[in-house]
């Protein structure tokens, strides 16, 4: 019995397999008794907790349906799981500038909620928004968060790395304004040395580790008969001590000879799940006592193993080798068996491992075929298991390899939107087409495809494409009645032509865009940028002003009304509206705030301001003549007049039309 006292239907699979035990798979989760009161306890009594261990050892499951069923909603106000990394067909370009890191964990924590809303918000200001819920006397109760599988945050994902340390800001904010909020981090054990630094300042004092290992003999057999209870089946004396000890003893080689087999004392997770799952499938339906011959027959554990490595290397082989498992498997045994049969460990490079891209390693680790691990500051590979050496010797390979099963589109567009997560546009684009070709006339998905595909083009900067993507999209919705899609994907469209240099042709989109969607703030905000990049800043500070009148704290308005009022002189209050939204992040606004200090006459913090943001300028117009008025106001006009002709020149996104006489008389004065 599970437990909550309830259990699962007769003969329903009793075994989760490879995904993830969810909350309401608590009924048969077993095995883990020990370690989910623990969690759950230190969860609740420190700001920070780590619950850390290897990849497939079971953390995702433990928090689900281990932690979480113990808590008392009375007492305990729990987020929804959260990520720090996101994937989704919601138009990017529609969104406004943000942290990817906060607007994934956003998403997660509040999926109701309009992505466009999310975007212009920090973490305190989200969760200062929320409704308070109190306890009987009156008391705020506990706000539970949890991020699970932070290793994302951490990953050498090249478009990630300046966005972690804003994003760790943002999380001490929210946990400094809060005295009632816990955070439990879950994270892979071989990046726990890269959370730790940051450690002291997320949690203080008022932190713990918890360390997840494998499951000890005991726990596997009472994870193996646990989930039966209530499916009219179980297992004789015996027989699943048999099943947990075939998943202990390995075959490691051999020796003059004779087989070597080693006990591995512990039985992981997600093998047995796998040797589980594939017995009860196999099981006869007028089975009712599984007996220690049915194990043998039925549970084999080399065998179920085998068959899930095959099937492993045939997704990973899909996905990156054209279906070529024949060359993966060739890379696979000279790269990570030794010439003794064992496992070799291979360093891991930046970008290849053992000459493949590195992205290739971490689907054969999401998988379960790969592990990897640190030692002494350096990252290493190797296979996960030792009974994964004996199917990649072997060259019998199971015989329906080369068979094609059908997939579905769902399939092929969510594993697009993971390879897009970790920056692999040729993959994702690649997935994505497939299934394009495989949705049917599925009016619906193939919208959500193509709003993808426009997903990719813009992350490649391919701004035409994109919107070309978002208009079939935005056609496909318009036939289905969503009114509010349309607008999403128009807005993105007219952020497209505002990066493009392009305001007049904004400006047309997204005021189509508002008339679908006329209450989405985010949409009349980039409005107002369109209509100041094509010359009317007093028609921008109307619509700027129409939304912080109806919500008052829109960051994304505040700063862009901020910004306006610095470009027109008038510092004090651009430096009121600028203020309400620190800290300051983005390049533009930091440098719209140095050119209010410098009206203002504090010169030196305004210097000092813009001498940071200077080297993120790049070729954006805006902030380079912001810098050169400063300069000029410092009294450096050779600096001041170099700024302003690189100003001129600058085309993402080049200097607003208004402005271009005071780029040109500076630009003139050396």
């Amino acid at each position: 019995m599970g437990r909550d006292g309830a259990r699962p239907e007769p003969r329903a699979q009793p075994y989760v397999g490879l995904r993830a035990f969810r909350r309401e798979d608590c009924v048969r989760f077993f095995g883990r008794d020990r370690e989910s009161h623990e969690v759950a306890d230190l969860w609740q009594a420190n700001r920070l907790t780590i619950l850390y261990g290897a990849s497939g050892v079971g953390k995702t499951s433990l928090i689900q349906a281990g932690a979480l069923p113990l808590l008392d909603p009375g007492s305990t106000d729990v987020l929804p799981i959260g990520r720090v990394s996101h994937g989704s067909a919601f138009p990017s370009a529609a969104l406004s500038e943000h942290n990817p890191h906060v607007f994934a964990l956003l998403s997660s924590w509040a999926p109701g909620e309009t992505p466009t809303r999310l975007a212009g918000l920090t973490l305190r200001d989200f969760l200062r928004r929320r409704t308070r819920r109190l306890d009987p006397y009156g008391d705020p109760v506990l706000t539970l968060a949890v991020i699970d599988q932070a290793e994302e945050l951490f990953g050498d994902v090249a478009h990630r790395r300046p966005y972690r340390e804003w994003f760790i800001t943002q999380l001490v904010d929210a946990l400094d304004d809060d005295p009632n909020l816990r955070l439990l981090v879950s994270i892979r054990e071989d990046y726990l040395a890269a959370i730790l630094p940051h450690e002291p300042k997320l949690a203080g004092t008022l932190r713990s580790r918890f360390p997840l290992g494998a499951l000890v003999p005991a726990e596997a057999v009472r994870a193996t008969e646990g989930p039966l209870e209530g499916t009219g089946r179980s297992f004789a004396p015996g027989a699943a001590e048999g099943l947990v000890e075939g998943l202990r003893m390995v075959r490691v080689g051999r020796m003059l000879g004779q087989e070597v087999v080693a006990d591995a004392k512990v039985v992981e997770p997600v093998q047995l799940q796998v040797v589980c799952s594939a017995m009860w499938r196999s099981l006869p339906d007028e089975v009712r006592v599984i007996t220690s011959e049915h194990v043998r027959r039925f549970a084999n554990a080399d065998r179920s193993l085998t068959d899930f490595f095959e099937r492993m290397v045939r997704e990973v082989a899909r996905d990156h080798y054209g279906g070529d498992t024949d060359r993966l498997r060739t890379w696979l045994r000279r790269n990570f068996i030794t010439e003794l049969g064992t496992r070799e460990i291979v360093y891991e490079g930046e970008t290849l491992t053992a000459g493949e891209p590195n992205y290739v390693i971490r689907a054969l680790v999401d998988r379960h075929i790969l592990r990897e691990e640190i030692k002494a500051g350096t990252r290493w590979c190797e296979l996960s298991h030792d009974r994964l050496i004996e199917p990649l010797l072997r060259d019998d390979r199971a015989g329906d390899e080369r068979t094609e099963h059908w997939i579905a589109p769902e399939e092929y567009l969510r594993a697009a939107e993971l390879a897009l997560r970790d920056g692999e546009f040729r993959l994702a684009a690649k997935q994505a087409e497939e299934a394009l070709e495989r949705c049917g006339d599925n009016t619906r998905l193939r919208a959500e495809i193509e709003s993808f595909l426009g997903n990719v083009a813009h992350r490649k900067e391919d701004y035409d494409k994109a919107a070309a993507h978002y208009r079939t999209a935005a056609v496909l919705f318009e036939t289905l009645g969503a009114t509010a899609a349309v607008g999403r994907l128009l807005a993105g469209i007219g952020r497209l032509r505002l990066v493009q240099g392009r305001p007049s042709a904004a400006v047309r989109e997204l005021l189509s865009a508002i008339r679908r969607v006329p209450n989405e703030t985010a949409i009349q905000t980039e409005l107002a940028w369109a209509l100041w990049h094509d010359g009317h800043p007093e028609a921008a500070e109307d619509v700027l002003e129409d939304v912080l009148t109806r919500e008052g704290n829109a960051a994304e308005a505040l700063r862009a009304r901020g910004e306006i009022l610095a470009a027109a002189g008038r510092s004090a209050a651009a430096l009121h509206d600028l203020e309400r939204i620190r800290p300051l992040q983005w390049p533009s606004t930091r440098a719209a705030y140095a050119l209010a200090l410098a009206s203002a006459g504090q010169v030196t913090e305004a210097e000092r301001e813009i001498a940071e943001v200077l080297p993120e300028a790049e070729d954006h117009g805006p902030v380079l003549l912001y810098a050169a008025k400063v300069r000029e106001a410092a009294g450096d006009h050779d600096s001041a007049a170099e700024l302003a002709r690189r100003a001129r020149a600058a085309q993402t996104p080049p200097v607003p039309a208004h402005l271009v006489p005071e780029a040109e008389r500076l630009a003139g004065g050396s």
